[in-house]
């Protein structure tokens, strides 16, 4: 499974899960830092990946009927990025097993 983290999301979160052996970029990695929340989208939905993001936006996304991509909805308030890391580190064995079991939407507060 491979994820895609959000420019509202720090490139240390895609580092971190990658450093724990999770294939995950960040949009800066992949050309996509001026993209559009459509066209992240649609780059996810063409390439099987997850995204992981706290926009609104992504949610309303996944919600439209065939959409082919997943989402992870951070819904944290403004934290330190080390705060944020252990929260992901500590619920990570609940996203995976919400992802496996086919959630759409995996929501992360």
């Amino acid at each position: 499974m491979r994820f895609l983290v959000d420019n509202q999301l720090p490139a240390a979160l895609a580092r971190f899960l990658a450093s724990r052996g999770v294939d995950c970029q960040h949009v800066l990695d992949v050309d996509l830092a001026d993209a559009s929340d459509t066209e992240i989208w649609e780059h996810a939905s063409r390439n099987d990946i997850v995204v992981i993001s706290k926009g609104e936006d992504f949610l309303y996304l996944a919600g439209v009927p065939g959409a082919r991509a997943r989402l992870i909805w951070i819904r944290l308030g403004n934290s330190r990025t080390k705060a944020l890391l252990s929260v992901i580190e500590l619920l990570w064995p609940r996203i995976e097993a919400a992802l496996k079991a086919g959630d759409q939407v995996i929501e992360v507060r």
